[in-house]
């Protein structure tokens, strides 16, 4: 079983993926971004920098998802925090003209080697609930990030998923706590494991969002 959480930047993806671990009895994918050289330079001037940072990490992703996905899934489940379509939207966002033509020709070639998820868990917030939990973690790199960007980030997020809804397991996550607040670490978990058909599971109750 193959499981990807995704979402805006911020939104919880990692902190989400640790905590389904031993849920699923699942090995764990960490997206490596630390490593982009051109990372702090991009925030800093996303139009002079964003084809090499979008190049670097296409094949950074790739590389890792091509090697360590066909490993790991041959032995067990697998979660990870990112997927390999979420280059692609950023490209979109990003990238125009010639350089994302040629993007795409790269990205196309090399996403036929990259298995499909079962389910992407597309974790939602408003952008001022994002850019709240962005400050909280406080990343040197995103301390100045500009809240237009994350906003631009989230609507493109929101159209490619409306392109693209199979396998899609949406949670509007700006009223949850599900890092501190156990019941909504278990709503969610419900939701997974009703939309994969693994019990145990019930009928689903309407969430009442912090209480």
């Amino acid at each position: 079983m193959y499981l990807v959480v995704e979402g805006v930047i911020g939104v919880g993806k990692t902190s989400l993926s640790r905590l389904l671990q031993p849920v699923f009895n699942a090995d764990i994918q960490l997206e490596v971004f630390e490593e982009n050289p051109f990372l702090s330079n991009f925030y800093a001037d996303r139009k002079r920098y964003a084809f090499q940072t979008q190049i670097f990490f296409l094949l950074s992703r790739y590389r890792q998802q091509f090697e360590l996905t066909k490993r790991d899934l041959e032995k067990e489940n697998l979660i990870s925090d990112y997927s390999f379509a979420k280059d692609s939207i950023f490209a979109v966002l990003n990238l125009e003209g010639d350089e994302l033509a040629t993007y795409h020709s790269v990205h196309n070639a090399l996403a036929e080697r990259i298995p499909d998820p079962d389910l992407t868990i597309y974790l939602q917030a408003s952008t001022d609930i994002a850019m709240e939990r962005i400050a909280l973690r406080d990343r040197e790199y995103e301390r100045n990030m500009d809240r237009s960007y994350i906003n631009d980030l989230n609507q493109s997020y929101e159209e490619h998923y409306r392109q693209h809804p199979e396998n899609v397991l949406t949670i509007d996550t700006s009223s949850m706590d599900f890092v501190h607040k156990p019941e909504h670490l278990n709503d969610i978990i419900h939701r997974i494991r009703t939309a994969l058909g693994i019990p145990p599971f019930q009928p689903e109750l309407p969430f009442s969002g912090i209480g």
